[in-house]
């Protein structure tokens, strides 16, 4: 009996002392009233410049130092042995003889931004692109540098930069989807929906995948027999029951998000359709994104279906490449030229064609991967084997419109392209910047999870690079 009484005042006597000293949390309140969750339009509290985005995902790692980032002393160097000290991550492959660029660079725009022979479209938008040299995420595999880049952690499980903008803001249209994943023909992206996932979030905030080829959303039409008043009456019927249901089940948000997925997919009927169909563009404009050739057609298609879908109101499209085929580890002087040609055009011509029609000032378009290239030769087999390993200590990427500074170069690597050494920029950097260019404080975006407040850039360090914005 006086054990049991010790330790019951042991017990309460233990609480009492971590709350004297502050290092008790503070209890979990429960909601008085269930949360709900929707796409509906939200303002942001501060002034933004930025309403959508177009992310052009280059999974693999394009290498900087071949396409923005030009170092001489790679060229004085070529195939002499590396001065410094080098992590590789193919430790058999790799070797540590300097491999110079073999790509000229030249001065483009008024701007004089320099860029590689390989990008020629991208210079005749030089004027209008914010380009980073100082990226780095220092976590040096393609799927924990994905994560930092997509979710603000190098750990997956987390809702993705596309959800975190549907959540705070919501969309400017309920017959589309909200956050948009365009993916390649030939296959899905590294990691697949680990890419548009809403992580903890609410699951009306995930990304809405839509496909390569026709039909790009499955089961879009009804039966022909059950076509016109017949589905007007029994969706009338199904909202009424779906209601009632929501109305037994307050606060199940995976409820209510598959609820409003349904009631949007009834108005995609119309809307997605028309959104997705590119037959009635004019020509020109089908001829600047490259749809009239072979090499381009395919990014090209994809680059108008985000153009004309940010047009209607969604907020975030991304546009993704096979699995991780900028990662060139061997054969780059064949590959690297191959995937230019089929990406520069329209990602030029995806920039002229929202300038055009007075939306980029309000979109932003991104370009970059989760990383960048080593300095040093891989696949030391011959000049048609030659390939360049993994690299996130220094890599580039660059912004366009929504308020980002045109013609613009910030940061630099060292001399030879390995790390970031001036004006680095974070993954958590990158994010508060972005955020803060659709009017979002990044701190003060959160989501209660477990009781306590989450957010896109919580436990990492993360400042707004006012450099980057004009």
């Amino acid at each position: 009996m006086r054990a049991s009484a010790f330790n019951l005042g042991r017990a309460v006597a233990l609480p009492w002392l971590l709350n004297q000293d502050g290092l008790l949390a503070a209890p979990v309140r429960p909601e008085l009233q269930p949360t709900s969750f929707d796409l509906n339009p939200r303002q942001p509290k501060q002034s933004a410049r930025a309403r959508a985005m177009i992310s052009l995902f280059m999974i693999g790692g394009p290498s900087h130092m071949d396409l923005f980032d030009p170092k001489p002393e790679l060229t004085r160097y070529h195939l002499q042995k590396f001065p410094g000290e080098v992590k590789y991550d193919n430790a058999a492959e790799a070797s540590n003889k300097v491999f110079g660029s073999p790509w000229k660079f030249s001065p483009q725009g008024q701007c004089g931004m320099e860029l590689s022979e390989l990008l020629p479209h991208l210079g005749s938008i030089a004027d209008d692109v914010c380009l980073i040299r100082s990226m780095h995420t220092d976590v040096n595999n393609h799927g924990q540098s994905m994560y930092a880049l997509q979710t603000g952690r190098a750990t997956p499980g987390r809702p993705t930069l596309g959800s975190w903008l549907t959540y705070g803001l919501g969309a400017e249209t309920q017959e589309l989807p909200a956050y948009v994943a365009l993916t390649h023909p030939s296959g899905m992206p590294l990691m697949h929906g680990e890419n548009w996932t809403s992580g903890w979030l609410p699951s009306v905030f995930q990304g809405t995948h839509i496909r390569p080829t026709e039909p790009r959303i499955l089961n879009l039409d009804p039966p022909e027999h059950l076509a016109g008043a017949h589905q007007a009456s029994q969706l009338q019927l199904l909202r009424k029951l779906n209601q009632e249901h929501a109305d037994d089940h307050p606060g199940n948000h995976d409820l209510n998000a598959r609820l409003a997925s349904y009631e949007r997919a009834a108005h995609m009927q119309t809307a997605a359709r028309e959104a997705l169909d590119i037959s009635n563009e004019p020509d020109y404009i089908k001829s600047l994104y490259g749809i009239d050739k072979e090499v381009t057609r395919d990014y090209g298609t994809r680059c108008l279906i985000a153009r004309r879908l940010v047009e209607r109101g969604v907020r975030f499209v991304q546009v993704f490449n096979v699995g991780q085929s900028w990662d060139q580890h061997g054969a780059m002087v064949s590959a690297l030229p191959a995937l230019c040609a089929a990406t520069d055009q329209p990602t030029a011509a995806l920039v002229k064609d929202l300038k055009q029609r007075g939306l980029l000032d309000s979109t932003v378009v991104h370009w970059g991967g989760e990383m960048g290239r080593l300095p040093v030769l891989q696949n030391d087999g011959g000049p048609e084997k030659w390939g360049r390993d993994h690299n996130t200590h220094g890599f580039s990427m660059w912004m366009a419109g929504g308020g980002f500074r045109g013609g613009h170069v910030h940061g630099a690597t060292d001399e030879w392209g390995h790390h970031a050494v001036i004006d680095r920029v974070s993954h958590s950097d990158y994010h508060a910047t972005l955020l803060h260019q659709f009017g979002i404080e990044h701190e003060s975006l959160t989501y209660k999870r477990n009781g306590l407040a989450a957010s896109l850039t919580d436990g990492q360090s993360a400042r707004l690079v006012s450099e980057l914005l004009g």
